[in-house]
């Protein structure tokens, strides 16, 4: 995917731009919009409420109803008019039962009174309806009117917003791939196989709702206007690939051949063809795309947030937070491998803040890279490093994969997740650092405190205030709006964080220095020992540098650049997500998993199956639409096996993340490749053309080893060792 800075700003690219932007601004205003209604009843009990007269917020406002008794009645005269009005009894006074006045007095007199305090109550509320108060609760139940319509028509956002920037991603040739095309024989297959993805998911969409129609089932109006929706945004994204395949991008490359071209062709569209022709033309069932389609906007809650963290991602990369941080450990010299894990260890949290591994590679595997590589290590080795950069913090608070996880499964929560994924993370970090370090070209190495500490400590005086700018946010939402950050909140409070520190960052016109690789000449021979090599020059590093020029521009283009960026990251992500939805759903209904004996004899020979099953989901699906998967087909069948919800689920995360890592797909390999370039590939491949296959696969082999070996100790371990589990497996 190419940079803003890259793309050429036509009008209706700036159009695009600022829908998107704008519908998630209103996402975020419909997301916080709960947490300023709360505060603003709070604030209104605050204000108006009043406690001895027993008189409630929540009683104002709207005006209170007069109440139709009569508090002032003749009770003598009820009495006799109750006395002789005929029995209402069928068998009359068959039982001897004459009506009592003293207890038909009674009676009224209660009823009197129950009527006099309802006068009053409607008297003293109001007496208390004053026009301050008719006005604050204009403008706060406007504002629930507003807060709740957006919550009623969240479908309709998402939708809107998957359509803008889908039909930006198609118009720009930017799906993912598992290569990008470059020759002419690419672009002409990328195309084709555009053209009849669209078509089947037009026709998918238009069978569902004349289906509906001849139900005679009165229909919801918005799954009309949804429905409606889809059906316009792949009737124009065929008109739009049908354009590019008649008029491509000029290629870049000559030659090329039907075999790598096949390479080209977006996941998005083979996942619609593997599913659409099985669905329309195998199983009669044509409206089955559309049917899954609405699994999306079932959890559209889900997925905006998902685009709200794309977009934290991509505010991040329009910030020098990350290059400030690595500021700090430049001054230590570190080799490559001990480089890499601390920087693997603070790339596990920002992805946890981030959402899902995925968009942590997009928007800081560049700096990644270009960090490990200018540290003297081997450039597969980086590019091994980029790709693990988001695979280790998926189990760490407060990742939104968890809580979708959390939210489709009752048997777990989050907290349960979140605090046996620590174990996972610790495994894999470690795993980590020992197998660089057994593979390392050169002994370990680091600068002497003496020498390091005093500039790194001097490097932490230009991070400080970013985060003083996070504390103040994160306190402005306790204190105003008694809300504290965490993994529900999130998606809704990251947004104005990033917003915050992009603003303070732009604020500093002038980059900061960065810390001088090189040791100075007149330092000792012990720093001589730990003066590192010449930085590999290439193009990639000096055009994409974070201390470049092209950070030196304003908020509002910086946020403009963010969001541009984000909108095509969200016509290819969330559009393939969509896609493997109904992938799952097409294995679901070839009854595969239902092959899969419910008795598997014991929880060992169960979790034996299950990962390898989990690892083939992981290699072929996105997380989310796996884990709609995985939750309706999967999960029973290890349930019944005995094996624990919490430890199937810890199981499922890193057999996702070693499937995110391997063929045939690799999602976040796909990713990584994406943000370094193929120039920078294809000098990566150049580099080990004449070495063993290990380093010649480095890239590929080192992530796959160490989360093999982090799924076979999460999966086998709580086994063995029963004692440091028992909450998993107490028997």
């Amino acid at each position: 995917m190419q940079s803003p800075e890259n793309l050429q700003r036509s009008w209706p690219d700036r159009l695009a731009t600022i829908s998107v932007l704008l519908l998630l601004v209103l996402t975020l205003v419909i997301g916080t919009g709960s947490m300023i209604h709360g505060q603003l009843l709070r604030m209104g009990e605050r204000m108006f409420g009043d406690p001895d007269a027993g008189v409630q917020y929540s009683f104002l406002r709207a005006n209170p109803e007069k109440p139709a008794c009569d508090p002032n009645a003749d009770i003598d005269a009820q009495v006799q008019q109750e006395m002789n009005k005929p029995a209402d009894d069928l068998f009359g006074d068959l039982f001897g039962e004459a009506k009592d006045p003293e207890q038909t007095r009674q009676s009224l007199v209660a009823a009197q009174k129950l009527c006099q305090d309802r006068f009053a109550m409607y008297e003293v509320i109001s007496s208390h309806i004053t026009p301050t108060v008719k006005a604050y609760r204009t403008f706060e139940t406007a504002f629930f009117a507003i807060f709740r319509f957006g919550m009623d028509h969240r479908s309709v956002i998402l939708v809107l917003l998957i359509a803008i920037a889908a039909i930006r991603t198609t118009f720009g040739v930017h799906h993912i791939g598992i290569r990008p095309p470059s020759t002419k024989i690419d672009f002409t297959v990328y195309g084709v196989s555009m053209v009849i993805a669209n078509g089947l998911l037009l026709f998918s969409s238009v069978s569902y709702f004349f289906s509906r129609r001849t139900t005679g089932l009165e229909l919801d109006p918005l799954s009309i206007v949804v429905n409606v929706l889809w059906i316009g945004l792949f009737a124009i994204l065929l008109l739009v690939s049908l354009y590019k395949t008649v008029k491509p991008p000029a290629p870049t490359k000559e030659g090329g051949s039907l075999g790598l071209a096949g390479l080209a062709i977006p996941l998005y569209a083979s996942m619609a063809i593997i599913t659409g022709i099985p669905f329309i033309f195998f199983q009669g069932y044509p409206t089955g795309q559309a049917i899954y389609l609405g699994q999306l906007i079932e959890y559209a809650s889900l997925f905006l947030n998902l685009a709200l963290f794309i977009w934290i991602g991509m505010l991040l990369k329009q910030t020098r937070v990350v290059d400030l941080f690595i500021n700090i450990l430049r001054p230590w010299k570190l080799s490559p491998e001990l480089l890499t894990w601390i920087l693997m260890l603070g790339a596990a949290v920002l992805t946890a803040y981030t959402g899902a591994s995925g968009i942590f590679v997009i928007a800081a595997g560049a700096i990644i890279y270009k960090e490990v590589l200018n540290s003297g290590a081997r450039r597969q080795y980086a590019l091994a490093a980029t790709a693990m950069s988001g695979s280790l913090g998926v189990v760490l608070r407060p990742c939104l994969l968890i809580v979708v996880i959390a939210a489709m499964n009752r048997e777990v929560t989050t907290d349960l997740l979140y605090g046996h994924g620590m174990f996972i993370f610790l495994v894999s970090s470690t795993l980590l650092l020992i197998f660089s370090l057994f593979l390392a070209d050169q002994k370990v190495r680091i600068a002497p405190p003496a020498q390091a500490m005093r500039p790194s400590v001097r490097a932490f005086g230009p991070v400080a205030p970013y985060i003083v700018v996070v504390v103040a946010v994160v306190a402005a939402y306790y204190f105003l709006l008694d809300t504290k950050l965490d993994e529900f909140t999130a998606p809704l409070i990251l947004p104005f964080i990033m917003l915050a520190i992009v603003a303070w960052d732009k604020l500093q016109r002038d980059p900061a220095q960065t810390v001088p690789l090189a040791v100075p000449a007149s330092a000792n021979t012990a720093a001589a020992e730990v003066q590192l090599d010449k930085p590999k020059q290439s193009d990639f590093l000096r055009t994409n540098d974070p201390q470049g020029k092209e950070r030196r521009i304003g908020f509002g283009q910086a946020v403009f650049n963010a969001t541009h960026e984000a909108m095509g990251h969200i016509g290819a992500l969330i559009m393939l997500m969509a896609l493997t939805v109904s992938v799952g759903g097409l294995i679901e209904r070839s009854d595969v998993m239902h092959a899969i004996p419910t008795d598997l004899a014991s929880p060992l020979v169960a979790i034996t199956i299950l990962l390898v099953l989990l690892v083939f989901v992981g290699m072929v699906m996105d997380p989310f639409g796996a884990v709609i998967l995985v939750t309706a087909t999967i999960a029973p069948v290890a349930y019944a096996n005995g094996i624990d919800p919490i430890h199937f689920w810890m199981i499922v995360l890193a057999a996702f993340e070693l499937g995110y890592l391997s063929p045939p797909v690799a999602l976040n390999q796909l990713l990584a490749r994406q943000v370094v370039g193929e120039k920078e590939m294809d000098e990566a491949d150049a580099e080990v053309r004449d070495k063993s296959f290990y380093y010649r696969y480095e890239r590929w082999i080192l992530p796959f080893v160490i989360m093999l070996i982090t799924l076979l100790v999460v999966a086998y371990v709580p086994f063995v060792f029963s004692d440091l589990f028992p909450k998993l497996y107490a028997n």
